[in-house]
């Protein structure tokens, strides 16, 4: 049995681990939970799930959870600092990181000292931290267990084999919302459109970097530090039904790739179960005949600048992936409010990266410095 702790309990990632959780309830067992501010799903999850404990965004999310008249044997946490708590704790065995942004980067760091094993769907904490979170999980010796599909593809296409034979990674990229059209076409498309993603079901933020291919450059940034490949050795591909999930090519030119149907709880429930897996009832076996054809396109990066960015910042390094990860995180909350059109975007990124004097090796504390202020230089200019 084992106690899995769950950031980012109500997100997309979130409500699909807790599919893989209670599909196996022999195996493991929910020991504490995060969320932000949705309330109604969180009581779902305390009632079905009974966490020990759980930490909330702040004291006005915790009264409007719990009424004093509420008696729980939950123990209620509040803030960031209680993430480290509950990630850390002895019961905790499993740190599942499905937080959006940089939150869930401090508890990671502190998981990894305290020897736990780390289930990693938080783009941000390698992208903007990379250095820091390889370094020490290679002090602990422990294994970070990627989440997102492309990363866990990789990982299973690995085992096994000796990194030095590796001759390049090929991540798949279904091409998003508007894979399909022009950059003149990208000019009024709505909020609504560009959260109607064909393959995926995801959250809001995810799949609006999934339009601006954002998504793919952190999964290019993320796969440098989870394999230790320079950018040279990490391609990327178009591949519009997402049934290859990503390929590893070798030295002696063979070709390595892990298959399956779009369906998210299938590498959660493997970083669970590693390095063991165990069934999963809830998704259909793939069907190749029905599939019929898979196709595979160059990805344009005049078409999609946003993964050229992702590629320039990972190789400047120091704290230009932070700037680039803060911005984009802006942007889209921008976006997705209305105060931006959906190209509006790529030149908030690229104005920030562009104006960014790159500072080397950053420890945790520049790096949450550079973070929040260029959070706060973009949102000056939209006041």
């Amino acid at each position: 049995m084992k106690n899995i702790t769950l950031l980012g309990a109500t997100g997309s990632i979130g409500m699909q681990t807790l599919d893989v959780i209670a599909e196996h309830p022999e195996d493991f067992r929910l020991f504490a939970i995060s969320f932000g501010e949705n309330i109604e799903k969180a009581k779902i999850i305390l009632e079905r799930f009974q966490p020990e404990k759980i930490v909330v965004k702040n004291e006005k999310v915790k009264k409007e959870l719990f009424s004093p008249s509420n008696n729980t044997s939950i123990e209620i946490l509040v803030g960031e600092e209680a993430l480290v708590e509950v990630s850390c704790h002895p019961k905790t065995d499993v740190l599942v990181n499905a937080v959006m942004g940089s939150v869930g980067l401090a508890a990671t760091l502190a998981a990894i000292d305290e020897k736990k094993q780390i289930a990693i769907a938080n783009k941000e904490t390698l992208v903007t931290a990379g250095h820091l979170v390889m370094r020490k999980a290679k002090e602990n010796g422990v294994d970070l267990l990627p989440i997102d599909s492309e990363h866990s593809a990789i990982f299973q296409a690995l085992n096994g084999e000796a990194s030095s034979q590796v001759s390049r990674i090929i991540l798949t990229a279904s091409g998003g919302s508007f894979r399909d059209k022009s950059r003149a076409d990208l000019e009024e498309v709505t909020i609504a459109d560009a959260l109607n993603h064909p393959n995926w079901s995801m959250g809001a933020k995810i799949t609006i970097d999934s339009a601006t291919m954002m998504n793919k450059g952190l999964e290019v940034m993320e796969a440098h530090w989870l394999f230790g490949l320079p950018y040279e050795k990490i391609d990327v591909i178009q591949h519009k039904e997402s049934i290859i999930h990503s390929m590893v090519e070798f030295v002696d030119k063979s070709v390595i790739a892990q298959l399956g149907t779009p369906d998210m709880r299938v590498p959660i429930q493997y970083a669970l179960t590693y390095p063991d897996r165990l069934p999963f009832s809830q998704t259909e076996s793939l069907d190749l005949l029905e599939v019929g054809k898979l196709h595979f396109e160059k990805m344009d990066l005049q078409r999609f600048p946003c993964l050229q960015y992702a590629y320039d910042a990972g190789k400047k390094g120091g704290t230009m992936p932070t700037v680039l990860n803060a911005a984009n995180e802006i942007a889209v909350d921008l976006f997705l409010k209305g105060n931006i059109s959906f190209l509006e975007i790529e030149s908030v990124i690229e104005k920030a990266i562009s104006d960014h004097q790159s500072i080397e090796d950053p420890d945790l504390v520049t790096i949450q410095e550079v973070d929040q202020s260029t959070r706060m230089r973009i949102l000056s200019q939209y006041k």
